[in-house]
């Protein structure tokens, strides 16, 4: 990535701003997986080290714009920053006017930015006033890099001084090498509910993998698309065609593409009526919520053969134990392989954590979308403009 990062300039006594992503799950005021909060640790304990004035900025949810709900308050985070710095951090309450600083030493969080009129606009006014904050803006916030809002954006490109933090330059390092210098063969795994989503990210990684597996409701068009009945499973009867030809591209570049040869269907999401089945025998009052052992092994075998593996999106509904042998099969398999393994997304990142194995792959990515974005090809709107900064 080219951008000036945080080891190339002096932090000494400065006044900084840090663009984190602190859009962690809260439920009932209680912060249910902070992998993300830990992620940006080395970046503001650094801040400290140098007696930084810090102001800390992130989004919690998505609320409407100008209106303050307390569901999606960044307060719990404050204090669980705390506790994971081992310092004070002093919470700033909604405030349309920005009006806070900072003292060396001292760490300040700024409520939910998404509360501020202007912010998912990229409001050059807002993003001034968001960078006049402090004398350096550092975006460490990957997992929202790929939004244009003005904290990732034009908060970038009117600070004194724009940076990227560790974790920016890690998560871009890890995605340029899918991209650029992946060791072969290269194997991509895609789960997720819809086709609409992924279809570009898909045609672009067939034009550098060597194996991908779908999975999810992504999997269930495609078993569509080859005409197997899917009941009532959740399909894009509109990216069918996308799919065939998608299906198409892989068998001319001799790319692997298998799919379920059996499943674990369902009445209902709760479970009603589970059985396992085979791709031909799904009735039409069923739906697919994970895949079974002989696909399981299957898959297995197939990435045994990888020396990358990028994986984004869950195998099943791992949420309910009833469908989760899918995922945690695959979780184990990687855990396992003789590959460099990025797990990458939300959803895989917590399921490998709850199936404690995250400590086996090589690298856990904080940002789905962003990443997916770089592997669709895309320049992300806080690394273009990062790098604009680089070269001014």
């Amino acid at each position: 990535m080219k951008a000036i990062e945080t080891t190339n300039i002096d932090l000494k006594n400065k006044s900084v701003v840090i663009r984190c992503d602190l859009n962690i799950p809260i439920k009932n005021g209680i912060i249910t997986n902070d992998k993300r909060i830990r992620a940006v640790i080395p970046c503001i304990k650094n801040a400290i080290e140098n007696n930084c004035a810090i102001i800390i900025t992130s989004h919690l949810g998505r609320p409407e714009e100008g209106v303050f709900e307390e569901k999606f308050s960044l307060a719990p985070v404050a204090i669980h920053l705390a506790e994971l710095l081992n310092h004070p951090v002093r919470f700033h309450p909604y405030d349309p006017d920005l009006n806070v600083s900072a003292k060396n030493g001292e760490v300040v969080l700024l409520e939910n930015l998404r509360f501020l009129k202007g912010e998912k606009k990229n409001s050059p006014e807002l993003g001034a006033k968001l960078a006049s904050l402090g004398e350096i803006y550092i975006m460490d916030a990957f997992g929202a890099a790929h939004r244009a809002h003005a904290s990732t954006e034009s908060a970038i490109r009117q600070a004194k001084i724009a940076v990227a933090g560790p974790l920016m330059c890690a998560e871009m390092d890890a995605a340029t090498k899918i991209l650029c210098a992946p060791t072969r063969p290269l194997y991509a795994i895609i789960g997720g509910s819809k086709v609409s989503t992924k279809a570009s990210v898909l045609e672009n990684l067939l034009n550098s993998i060597d194996g991908l597996i779908v999975a999810g409701g992504i999997a269930n068009t495609f078993l569509l698309a080859q005409g197997h009945n899917v009941g009532k499973s959740l399909v894009e009867e509109d990216f069918v065609e996308d799919a065939k030809r998608l299906i198409s591209i892989a068998k001319e570049r001799n790319i692997d593409l298998p799919l379920p040869s059996d499943i674990i269907v369902a009445k209902d999401i709760d479970g009603t009526g589970k059985r396992i089945t085979t791709i031909n025998d799904i009735k039409d009052d069923e739906a697919i919520f994970d895949i079974g052992q002989k696909t399981c092994e299957k898959y297995a075998e197939i990435l045994g053969k990888a020396k990358t593996i990028v994986w984004n999106g869950p195998l099943g509904v791992f949420e309910n134990p009833a469908f989760e042998n899918g995922t945690k099969y695959m979780a184990e398999s990687l855990s396992q392989a003789n590959a460099y393994t990025i797990v990458c997304g939300g959803d895989c990142v917590a399921a490998v954590e709850v199936f404690n194995m995250h400590q086996d792959m090589d690298y856990l990515s904080t940002g789905g979308g962003a990443f997916l974005e770089v592997l669709e090809g895309k320049t992300l709107p806080a690394v273009a403009a990062l790098a604009d900064r680089a070269e001014a």
